[in-house]
Protein backbone atom coordinates (compact mmCIF):
# COMPACT_ATOMS: atom_id res chain seq x y z
CA UNK A 1 0.00 0.00 0.00
CA UNK A 2 1.28 3.44 -0.88
CA UNK A 3 2.00 5.70 2.11
CA UNK A 4 2.39 9.46 2.23
CA UNK A 5 4.69 10.94 4.89
CA UNK A 6 3.85 14.59 5.42
CA UNK A 7 5.56 17.29 7.49
CA UNK A 8 5.46 21.09 7.63
CA UNK A 9 8.87 21.18 5.92
CA UNK A 10 10.58 18.61 3.68
CA UNK A 11 14.30 19.02 2.96
CA UNK A 12 15.22 16.57 0.18
CA UNK A 13 18.89 17.72 0.08
CA UNK A 14 20.17 18.59 -3.39
CA UNK A 15 16.77 20.07 -4.30
CA UNK A 16 14.60 22.91 -3.09
CA UNK A 17 12.85 22.63 0.25
CA UNK A 18 9.14 21.82 0.10
CA UNK A 19 6.76 23.71 2.36
CA UNK A 20 3.74 24.18 0.12
CA UNK A 21 0.67 25.93 1.50
CA UNK A 22 -0.90 25.03 4.83
CA UNK A 23 -0.22 21.32 4.35
CA UNK A 24 3.56 21.58 4.13
CA UNK A 25 5.49 19.01 2.13
CA UNK A 26 5.06 15.31 1.54
CA UNK A 27 6.89 12.21 0.33
CA UNK A 28 4.86 9.36 -1.18
CA UNK A 29 6.36 5.91 -0.66
CA UNK A 30 5.41 2.86 -2.72
CA UNK A 31 7.02 -0.28 -1.33
CA UNK A 32 10.66 0.60 -0.72
CA UNK A 33 10.75 3.43 -3.28
CA UNK A 34 9.87 7.11 -3.34
CA UNK A 35 6.94 7.69 -5.69
CA UNK A 36 6.58 11.47 -5.34
CA UNK A 37 7.92 14.51 -3.50
CA UNK A 38 6.07 17.81 -3.40
CA UNK A 39 3.51 20.01 -1.65
CA UNK A 40 1.15 18.00 0.51
CA UNK A 41 -1.99 18.96 -1.39
CA UNK A 42 -0.50 17.95 -4.74
CA UNK A 43 0.87 14.62 -3.53
CA UNK A 44 -2.39 13.65 -1.81
CA UNK A 45 -4.44 14.67 -4.87
CA UNK A 46 -2.25 12.46 -7.08
CA UNK A 47 -2.55 9.50 -4.67
CA UNK A 48 -6.02 9.74 -3.08
CA UNK A 49 -6.06 6.15 -1.83
CA UNK A 50 -2.72 6.38 -0.01
CA UNK A 51 -2.37 6.06 3.73
CA UNK A 52 -1.25 9.38 5.21
CA UNK A 53 1.14 9.76 8.13
CA UNK A 54 1.48 13.33 9.35
CA UNK A 55 4.56 14.25 11.35
CA UNK A 56 5.61 17.39 13.20
CA UNK A 57 8.61 19.41 12.17
CA UNK A 58 11.08 18.47 9.47
CA UNK A 59 11.35 15.49 7.11
CA UNK A 60 14.80 14.71 5.67
CA UNK A 61 16.77 11.86 4.16
CA UNK A 62 17.95 9.29 6.69
CA UNK A 63 21.30 10.08 8.27
CA UNK A 64 24.70 8.39 7.85
CA UNK A 65 26.64 7.30 10.94
CA UNK A 66 30.34 7.57 10.09
CA UNK A 67 31.47 6.09 13.43
CA UNK A 68 29.23 3.05 13.40
CA UNK A 69 32.05 0.54 13.71
CA UNK A 70 33.39 2.25 16.83
CA UNK A 71 29.91 2.53 18.30
CA UNK A 72 29.25 -1.16 17.78
CA UNK A 73 32.63 -2.72 18.57
CA UNK A 74 34.35 -0.24 20.92
CA UNK A 75 31.35 0.91 22.96
CA UNK A 76 28.95 -0.80 25.32
CA UNK A 77 25.27 0.11 25.07
CA UNK A 78 23.73 -0.53 28.49
CA UNK A 79 20.57 -2.57 28.85
CA UNK A 80 17.76 -0.45 30.37
CA UNK A 81 17.94 -2.75 33.39
CA UNK A 82 21.54 -1.57 33.90
CA UNK A 83 20.67 2.14 33.80
CA UNK A 84 20.98 2.69 37.55
CA UNK A 85 24.52 1.28 37.50
CA UNK A 86 25.82 2.22 34.05
CA UNK A 87 23.58 5.03 32.84
CA UNK A 88 21.95 5.16 29.41
CA UNK A 89 24.72 6.49 27.16
CA UNK A 90 27.30 4.40 25.25
CA UNK A 91 30.35 3.58 27.36
CA UNK A 92 33.71 3.85 25.63
CA UNK A 93 37.40 4.09 26.48
CA UNK A 94 38.43 2.75 29.89
CA UNK A 95 34.84 2.07 30.91
CA UNK A 96 34.32 -0.13 27.86
CA UNK A 97 37.64 -1.93 28.39
CA UNK A 98 36.71 -2.69 31.99
CA UNK A 99 33.41 -4.24 30.93
CA UNK A 100 34.88 -5.99 27.88
CA UNK A 101 37.33 -7.92 30.05
CA UNK A 102 34.47 -9.98 31.50
CA UNK A 103 31.88 -9.68 28.74
CA UNK A 104 30.61 -12.93 27.22
CA UNK A 105 29.28 -13.36 23.67
CA UNK A 106 25.64 -12.94 24.69
CA UNK A 107 26.31 -9.64 26.42
CA UNK A 108 28.35 -8.33 23.47
CA UNK A 109 25.58 -9.32 21.07
CA UNK A 110 22.98 -7.58 23.21
CA UNK A 111 25.06 -4.40 23.19
CA UNK A 112 25.35 -4.50 19.40
CA UNK A 113 21.60 -4.97 18.95
CA UNK A 114 20.84 -2.09 21.29
CA UNK A 115 23.40 0.09 19.51
CA UNK A 116 21.71 -0.55 16.18
CA UNK A 117 18.27 0.16 17.63
CA UNK A 118 19.50 3.42 19.13
CA UNK A 119 20.98 4.49 15.81
CA UNK A 120 17.53 4.06 14.27
CA UNK A 121 16.12 6.26 17.04
CA UNK A 122 18.55 8.98 15.93
CA UNK A 123 17.33 8.95 12.31
CA UNK A 124 20.24 6.84 11.07
CA UNK A 125 19.62 4.65 8.01
CA UNK A 126 23.19 4.16 6.73
CA UNK A 127 26.28 3.04 8.66
CA UNK A 128 29.95 3.18 7.74
CA UNK A 129 32.20 0.19 8.46
CA UNK A 130 34.19 -1.66 7.55
CA UNK A 131 32.44 -4.63 9.13
CA UNK A 132 34.67 -7.66 8.69
CA UNK A 133 33.80 -11.26 7.95
CA UNK A 134 35.57 -12.11 11.22
CA UNK A 135 32.62 -10.56 13.09
CA UNK A 136 29.71 -12.84 12.11
CA UNK A 137 27.57 -11.78 15.06
CA UNK A 138 27.89 -8.13 14.14
CA UNK A 139 27.16 -8.82 10.48
CA UNK A 140 24.08 -10.85 11.38
CA UNK A 141 22.72 -8.13 13.67
CA UNK A 142 23.41 -5.47 11.05
CA UNK A 143 21.62 -7.50 8.37
CA UNK A 144 18.59 -8.03 10.59
CA UNK A 145 18.40 -4.34 11.48
CA UNK A 146 18.01 -3.36 7.82
CA UNK A 147 20.55 -0.56 8.15
CA UNK A 148 22.53 0.00 4.96
CA UNK A 149 26.30 -0.40 4.90
CA UNK A 150 27.72 2.75 3.34
CA UNK A 151 31.14 3.97 2.28
CA UNK A 152 32.80 6.81 4.12
CA UNK A 153 32.74 10.20 2.48
CA UNK A 154 35.68 10.98 0.24
CA UNK A 155 37.80 13.54 2.03
CA UNK A 156 37.85 16.83 0.20
CA UNK A 157 34.48 16.17 -1.45
CA UNK A 158 31.65 18.68 -1.44
CA UNK A 159 30.05 17.14 1.66
CA UNK A 160 33.20 16.67 3.72
CA UNK A 161 32.87 16.10 7.47
CA UNK A 162 35.59 15.95 10.13
CA UNK A 163 37.69 12.78 10.24
CA UNK A 164 35.66 10.31 12.37
CA UNK A 165 38.56 9.33 14.63
CA UNK A 166 39.41 12.89 15.58
CA UNK A 167 36.40 13.99 17.59
CA UNK A 168 36.63 12.18 20.90
CA UNK A 169 34.28 9.35 21.90
CA UNK A 170 31.79 8.35 19.22
CA UNK A 171 28.25 9.66 19.60
CA UNK A 172 24.95 8.22 18.41
CA UNK A 173 24.08 11.67 17.06
CA UNK A 174 25.70 12.00 13.59
CA UNK A 175 25.52 15.81 13.84
CA UNK A 176 28.09 15.79 16.65
CA UNK A 177 30.74 15.47 13.91
CA UNK A 178 29.92 19.04 12.94
CA UNK A 179 28.49 18.58 9.46
CA UNK A 180 25.36 20.19 8.07
CA UNK A 181 22.43 18.16 6.75
CA UNK A 182 23.98 17.72 3.30
CA UNK A 183 27.12 16.32 4.91
CA UNK A 184 25.25 14.09 7.34
CA UNK A 185 22.37 12.71 5.25
CA UNK A 186 22.93 9.42 3.43
CA UNK A 187 22.15 11.22 0.17
CA UNK A 188 19.33 13.21 -1.44
CA UNK A 189 15.71 12.11 -1.65
CA UNK A 190 14.65 11.52 -5.24
CA UNK A 191 11.67 9.98 -7.01
CA UNK A 192 12.56 6.38 -7.76
CA UNK A 193 15.18 6.26 -5.02
CA UNK A 194 15.06 4.12 -1.91
CA UNK A 195 12.72 5.43 0.77
CA UNK A 196 15.11 6.05 3.68
CA UNK A 197 13.68 8.97 5.64
CA UNK A 198 13.97 10.65 9.03
CA UNK A 199 11.62 13.07 10.77
CA UNK A 200 12.67 15.51 13.49
CA UNK A 201 10.50 17.64 15.75
CA UNK A 202 12.20 20.92 14.87
CA UNK A 203 11.23 23.91 12.75
CA UNK A 204 14.19 24.05 10.35
CA UNK A 205 17.72 22.81 9.66
CA UNK A 206 19.34 25.29 12.04
CA UNK A 207 17.20 23.98 14.88
CA UNK A 208 18.03 20.42 13.87
CA UNK A 209 21.77 21.03 14.05
CA UNK A 210 21.37 22.84 17.38
CA UNK A 211 19.11 20.22 18.96
CA UNK A 212 20.64 17.16 17.33
CA UNK A 213 19.33 13.87 16.03
CA UNK A 214 17.97 12.93 19.47
CA UNK A 215 14.90 14.91 18.37
CA UNK A 216 14.04 12.22 15.83
CA UNK A 217 10.37 11.22 15.97
CA UNK A 218 10.33 8.71 13.09
CA UNK A 219 12.71 6.71 10.93
CA UNK A 220 11.66 5.03 7.69
CA UNK A 221 13.98 2.36 6.31
CA UNK A 222 13.30 1.07 2.78
CA UNK A 223 9.71 2.21 3.17
CA UNK A 224 9.21 0.58 6.59
CA UNK A 225 8.50 2.61 9.69
CA UNK A 226 11.20 1.24 12.01
CA UNK A 227 11.13 3.91 14.69
CA UNK A 228 8.34 6.05 16.01
CA UNK A 229 8.70 8.14 19.14
CA UNK A 230 5.89 7.72 21.62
Amino acid sequence: MLTIHAAPLVLPVGAAAVAGGSGGGAVAVDGDRIAAIGPYEEVVAAHPAARVRRWPGLLTPGLRQDRARELLTRCYHPDPREADELGELPLSGEEFERLAATMDTARRSGSVRRGLQRMLRHGTTHVVGPFGADEPGLLTALSRSGLVQARARVQGGPAQVPEPSGGGPPDLDPFVAGGDLAATAHGPLAVGGRADLAVFDVADEAALRAGGARLCVATVLAGRLVHRAR
